[in-house]
Formats: C-alpha cells, structure tokens, sequence
C-alpha cells in the first residue's frame, strides 16, 4: 500500500479543513493512530505531560527534503523513554515511519520535527504514575532557527544570566524535557539586558547552556564546550564529529564567565539553527565583532554534511 493511499482519509480532513495561520503553523501531527492538521493537535488538561512536565521529546530537523541524523535523535529519544519508566506504542521502525509521514504530508522541505512521549493520565485520575497511559505524539512543522538571517550573518548578543540551570541530580540534563522555567528566565533576564538570548550558569557558577542550544568557545584554534549539567545536543555531537574529520581538538569542561568572555570565538548549536555565531557576551564584543574563522567553517561544513547520505535520510513525498 502506497503513501497515499494509506494516508487518503488523513489528506482529506487536512484538505477540508481550514488552519488559522494566525494561530497555528502549517504541518501535521500524529495523535491517536491519525494525522492531523496542527490546529487540531490537542491534549488533554488532565495529561501529566500538561499537569507536570511529565513527558520526554526529541526534535530532528528536515533540510532539503533530508532528515539530518535522524538516528541519533531516535537513540536519545528512546533512551529518555526507557529512562522515565514510560511506555511507546511503536518500535522504533514505525516510529521514524511515522516521522517521515508527517513530514511527507506537510509537504515542507525544510521541516522542524518532533516526537513527544507524555505520561498521559490515569483513567481514575489516580496521581500514581504506573497507572497512567503513556501517549506518543509527532508532528512536523516548518523549520525555524533560534537565530535569524541577520543574527547569522553579524553574530548573536548573548547575556549570561545569574539564573541556574536545574540540577542534574535533580533533572537529568541528557533526557530532553519541558523543565524550562529556569531557561525562561534567564531569557527574560537576558532581555533586560538588551540581549537576544540567553546563557545560564551550572550549580557550580560556570557557564551551562541557553534555551534550547548549548555553547563552544575557540581559544588557540581548540574548542571547548561545558561537560556538565547540559543536554549532550546532537549539534554538540556534530561538531565533536566535524573537528575530528578536519583535525581540531575539542573537548568538554568547565567553562568560567571569564573563559568565554575572553574567547577567540564563540558560538552555539542548537537542530533549530545548526551552528550559530556569537559576537558579543554582555558587554564584551568577540572576535572584533565578527563570525571567526573557525565557527564560519564548521558552519559551512555542517550544512554541506545534509546532502551526504552518510548523515542524511531521505524523504519519500507523495
């Protein structure tokens, strides 16, 4: 059985139904055995995903019609699911079926893709979370980057903020989860700053991760990215894999305010955005104002990677 034919009763109800793009990006979900329009991708209150951040996700972008490392975001998503004592009801084959059929029905080339695990809820509303019935949701929509053209061609203003990321003793930083009060206000912290976005610092005061991206510096042509209380970003592992092709050191540790704000060059990674420029941290202009020598060419790197079948998955559309 085709795509199309397969999915004919879901095109419908998307074709006949119209999306307020006002309120809703274009795309399509997966809930409940069916697709969807995003506008009528809904859960319930009583979701513990809703009612506690109870849930584990993982987002792999689509660029040209390509997933890009697709089977490293599956591996972290599937590892977060086992770990939170929940329960898929897909393998992992189907599930990255169902990925890819999001994406072929949306029609996007370039795609921002997610796939969510909530607790869901207990038919008795019983606060026991062995009762409750996990719930798998995907949906894709179109791409966006935590930086615009204009950030990436100038660098970002980023301020690191007193606000400290959620101990990882308390919140394991490797499963991808929805604790992000501590990223919001550092956001608005940031904000107040007159920056664009935001670092926070780890429970030892060093230099931790943004909202949503983690963070390198350059210093004598090496790299180095914060170790720990981070989410081991599959962009972060990206470049690990980018400088050992081409012969740079890279490594993780501890990374002071004063570390990053007397780099060569900084920059972050983020699957919204890819690898993006930082120019100035608070007050202290990086590199002279302008994209390093180094971040320009992973950067140039990185996106030639998507074309390359060894680190792409190509997409079937109807």
């Amino acid at each position: 059985m085709n795509l199309m034919t397969e999915l004919s009763p879901a095109l419908s109800t998307i074709d006949q139904h119209h999306i307020d793009r006002r309120r809703y990006p274009h795309g399509v979900a997966f809930m409940d055995g069916q697709y969807l329009p995003m506008s009528e991708a809904k859960i319930s209150v009583l979701d513990w995903g809703f009612l506690h951040s109870d849930a584990t996700y993982d987002t792999v972008h689509v660029w040209d019609g390509r997933f890009f490392r697709l089977d490293l975001h599956l591996d972290r998503f599937l590892a977060g699911v086992e770990r939170l004592r929940m329960k898929l009801p897909y393998d992992r084959e189907k599930i990255a079926s169902i990925l890819k059929q999001c994406v072929a029905l949306s029609g996007h080339k370039s795609a921002y893709v997610e796939m969510i695990c909530t607790r869901g809820s207990s038919p008795t509303f019983s606060r026991d979370p062995r009762q409750a019935e996990n719930r798998f949701i995907a949906f894709a929509v179109p791409y966006g980057s935590v930086a615009n053209k204009e950030q990436l061609e100038r660098g970002l203003h980023v301020a690191i903020s007193e606000t400290v990321r959620i101990p990882p003793n308390s919140v394991d930083p490797a499963i991808k989860n929805y604790h992000w009060l501590d990223l919001v206000k550092g956001l608005f912290d940031a904000y107040d700053k007159g920056a664009e976005t935001a670092l926070i610092l780890d429970t030892n005061g060093h230099v931790a991760e943004g909202p949503g991206f983690n963070v390198f510096l350059v210093k004598g042509g090496s790299l180095r990215t914060p170790a720990f209380g981070v989410l081991p970003g599959i962009t972060r592992r990206t470049v690990f894999d980018l400088c050992a092709e081409i012969g740079l050191a890279v490594t993780a540790a501890d990374i002071s305010r004063d570390d990053i704000k007397t780099a060569d060059e900084v920059f972050i990674t983020s699957t919204a955005g890819g690898i993006m420029p930082v120019t100035r941290i608070d007050d202290t202009t990086i590199t002279k104002g302008q994209v390093g020598s180094i971040t320009r060419r992973l950067m140039d790197l990185y996106w030639q990677k998507h074309a390359d079948p060894a680190w792409s998955t190509a997409i079937i559309y109807p």
